[in-house]
This record gives C-alpha cells, structure tokens and sequence, in this order.
C-alpha cells in the first residue's frame, strides 16, 4: 500500500474540515443567511451624545424592538461633527443587520454642511423607516428678560450684539433652527456650540448662554419644571403636551416653522429581506402604548405605519436634501 495515499486523504478532509469550520462561522451572528436574522445583538449607532433627544427617542423604540426581535438593541453613542462622525461609521459597517443607524433631519442637511462629507446619505445607506417628527421650542434662561415670543424678537433684535444663542454643534437640530430663527429675525447673534444638546441646556439652565431653540423631547420637562422660559412651538399648530404655549405663528413668525424627523438606516448592501425585519420591528414599536404615551410626554407622537416605511422615508429624504440645500447654500451666500 503506498503511505503517501491515506496522508494525502487525511490532509483533503482536514482542509475540507476547516473549510466547513470557516463557512459554518460566516452562517452565525453577523454575516449569516439573512432568514436566520437576527442570532445576535444588534448595535445602534447614535451620532450624538447621550441623554440627547435623538438617544430619548432610539431609547424609547429600542426596547419594544429588542422584545420583538428576541435580541438586545443595544445604543452606541458617536457623537462629533454634527452627527457625521456617527453616520460615516454606520455607513461601513458590514451590511449585514447587525449594525443600525438612527438620525435625524442632519442626515439631509449634511451635505449641504460639509464639503468633503464621508458618506453619501441615500447611496451609502438604506432607509429602514421614519420614527417621529419632534416639535421644536425656543427657550431661554429662566431670568431672561422678555416675557412673551413678541417681547423676545424685539429684545432679541435691539440686543443681537450681545445676546448669546447656545446650540448642539454645527448641524444639530439645535443648530439648524437657530439658524432659521435668526434668519428670520434678520439678525447675527453669537453662538455658542456645545458638544451635544445635553451640556448645551445644562449652560441654558445655569444662565450661562441666554437662549436655544431645542426638541420637545429636551425641552418639555424643562419647561413644566420651570427650569427655563418658554416662548414658542415651532408647529403650526399648538402641542398637546404644551397646550399653553404659542406658535411662532401666532407671535408674528410664520416663518420659524420646523420639525425634527428621525429614521433608522443600514449600510447600503444590506439584504432587503433585513430591512424587511427590521422595518416589521420597527413598526411594532411605534403601536406600542408605552412607546406613544412616553413620546406624548415629550410632545411628540409616532409617525404612521405608511411613514414607518422605507419607501416613505427614502422619499422625504432626497426632498429634505434639496429643501436644505437650496436653504443652507443661501444663507452660506452659495
């Protein structure tokens, strides 16, 4: 018998066995076949600091997902540059479900912000599906001296040379509306970044910075507890969880009008059949009453279950990039 046969046999089955170790490894956790999804914990990727409106909000539909979904949720925070720091993260993440980005209205005024952006907001990423529209308020400290939104625009006019606005960081929310509220008031005022919307209103609070216009989902405890002065909603119409606050259209700003959509997205190539999952998940949350009292709470609501799509939210996506666009290159004077 010649030696050499069963040694060449031993080293193809050992090759062959460590072949079936390597493909069975790739088919578990990430990576897997995507009708198995999910066998592991999921990871969502915040772009902003934590205790911020858009982690309230993940936070709140994270739970009933990961009940759904029989895996944990588990929030990762990012935070840097606007929320870019985050997204340019989740869009090279392996495209296989186990990495999930949630943001907000920065994801479309991201390129309009940054020249050299990392990522590309609908050909790097797939939408998942829209979450909630948050209302924004415009607050200041609580000693502020203008009394009604009237009161405020005028102070805010007469005195822009030394009032100080404070927002989260080149395009947050906070950033974004600050800057329609001045446009609209016709004035420059000194801003004031803060490394997140939670430092900023810690400033606000201890009357260090004069004013900011927010989330509701930030705001609202604030306001009740009397820890800043309210002046106005920026919806057209008043909220129920603030129902004694004006609009800034009833103040004489019809102008000041803006919500802050949220969205979970994965990496581009991630099969449809995930999304599918994750969008079936998503939507399970968004009826859960615990989820819709919470978001009432903070003067805000889910959005319907045909807004909770990928269809819809890749739609008011690529509106919102040429809305903001055209916005932000006129106020850059481009």
């Amino acid at each position: 018998m010649n030696p050499a046969g069963p040694r060449k046999v031993a080293a193809r089955i050992g090759a062959l066995t460590g072949l079936g170790l390597v493909l069975a490894a790739c088919s578990s956790g990430g990576g897997g076949d995507p009708a198995a999804y999910p066998e592991d914990d999921i990871e969502v990727i915040v772009p902003f600091s934590a205790g911020g409106p858009t982690d309230t909000v993940t936070r709140m539909v994270a739970e009933p997902m990961s009940e759904d979904l029989g895996v944990q949720l588990v929030v990762q925070n990012a935070d840097g540059a606007g929320g870019t720091v985050g997204a340019g993260q989740a869009a090279t993440a392996d495209p296989d479900g186990y990495t999930v980005l949630m943001h907000h209205i920065g994801m479309s005024t991201a390129p309009a912000l940054y020249e050299d952006l990392a990522y590309d907001p609908v050909a790097d990423f797939k939408p998942v599906g829209l979450v909630t529209e948050v209302p924004m308020t415009i607050i200041a400290r609580s000693d502020f001296e203008p009394e009604t939104f009237e009161e405020f625009v005028t102070y805010v006019q007469d005195n822009a040379d030394t009032v100080t606005m404070a927002h989260a960081g080149e395009g947050s929310a906070s950033n974004l509306c600050g800057l329609l509220l001045t446009d609209a008031l016709g004035v420059e005022v000194t801003a004031v970044p803060y490394d997140g919307t939670s430092p900023a209103m810690t400033e606000l609070v201890g009357g260090q910075v004069d004013f900011m216009c927010d989330q509701t989902t930030n705001t609202t405890g604030q306001i009740t507890g009397g820890k800043v002065k309210a002046y106005a909603v920026t919806t057209p119409e008043r909220i129920e969880a603030l129902p004694d606050l004006p609009t800034t259209a009833e103040g004489g700003q019809p102008g000041i009008e803006v919500s802050v959509w949220h969205g979970l997205y994965v990496p581009a190539e991630t099969p449809d059949e995930i999304v599918t999952k994750l969008t079936d998940s998503l939507q399970v949350a968004l009826a859960d009453q615990t989820v819709i009292d919470q978001m009432a709470d903070l003067g805000t609501a889910p959005v319907s279950e045909d807004q909770a799509t990928p269809e819809a939210h890749a739609a008011l996506l690529e509106e919102q990039i040429a809305t903001w666009g055209e916005i932000i290159g006129a106020g850059q004077g481009g």
